[in-house]
């Protein structure tokens, strides 16, 4: 299995999938549990909620599971949220905090997988912006993720339907914050711009107004797709097509403003 899918488009807009993948090696799957061979905290479906929604856009999908490497997570191990929990580069636990691993990976495995797909993907990744940026002078990366809307040991309460992070302003022009928040609000739904999650490494790392590069994060709940979050996983298309209704005009408009971003 090829590590990372690269689709690629025209447009200014770079879509991030790192936590849609489902494929674990055999090897790597004789050392998990049976919790941990649920996969329980994958991104599910959220591919399908954005494929050919509008047309150019670029897609870079890890096809790994998180379990096996957090693509959206620091290769260095230096944790996204310190003082909160959160799993790590490669998950001990799952997002309730139960045990993936009947034998866990040592630094010799993990600094393996880096090499084998997180850097493979980030390699991907970071070539489709630089082409993007090299075709218009501007890049936007809009990294895809969701979460089930309820995991105490993460948040208290229930998550709002749209989770936006810039890292408090950092990794992108307000414009592009603001085209998010404008079509996520028209919508009706809870809506929160850095809450609980605030943008990932992947977020963090790229989002470089400066240089022209420029990021932000959506999570979705996943109460928005999913008939049940639990324990079947399944997509419910009529939830999905009322979903993708806001999620195309974010798209489109992400692309139309690319040009007016200053330089």
């Amino acid at each position: 299995m090829h590590p990372v899918t690269v689709t690629r488009g025209d447009s200014p807009l770079v879509l991030g999938f790192p936590h849609t993948g489902t494929w674990v090696p055999d090897a790597i799957r004789a050392e998990m549990n049976a919790e941990g061979l649920t996969l329980r905290d994958t991104d599910w479906h959220v591919d399908a909620l954005y494929r050919d929604l509008v047309p150019g856009v670029t897609a870079v999908a890890a096809n790994f599971h998180r379990y096996v490497i957090d693509a959206n997570r620091d290769p260095g191990g230096a944790s996204l949220y310190p003082g909160q929990t959160t799993t790590g580069l490669v998950p001990i636990t799952t997002f309730d905090n139960a045990p993936i691993w009947n034998s866990p990976p040592d630094a010799a495995a993990i600094a393996a997988r880096l090499a084998r797909w997180h850097a493979p993907y980030h390699a991907a990744l970071q070539a489709e912006l630089a082409r993007v940026r090299a075709l218009h002078g501007v890049a936007i990366l809009y990294d895809c993720h969701s979460i089930r809307s309820v995991i105490p040991w993460l948040f208290e309460g229930t998550l709002p339907d749209f989770n936006i992070g810039d890292n408090g302003g950092a990794t992108c022009d307000p414009l592009v914050t603001a085209a998010l928040r404008r079509h996520c609000d028209a919508s009706g739904r809870t809506t929160v711009t850095n809450g609980r999650f605030k943008g990932g490494w992947t977020t963090r790392h790229y989002g470089r107004p400066e240089t022209g590069i420029h990021a932000i994060q959506m999570e979705l709940a996943q109460s928005t797709h999913l008939a049940l979050e639990e324990p079947d996983f399944a997509l419910d298309p009529a939830k999905a097509e009322q979903l993708r209704a806001t999620l195309k005009p974010i798209l489109q408009d992400l692309i139309d403003l690319a040009p007016q971003i200053p330089r």
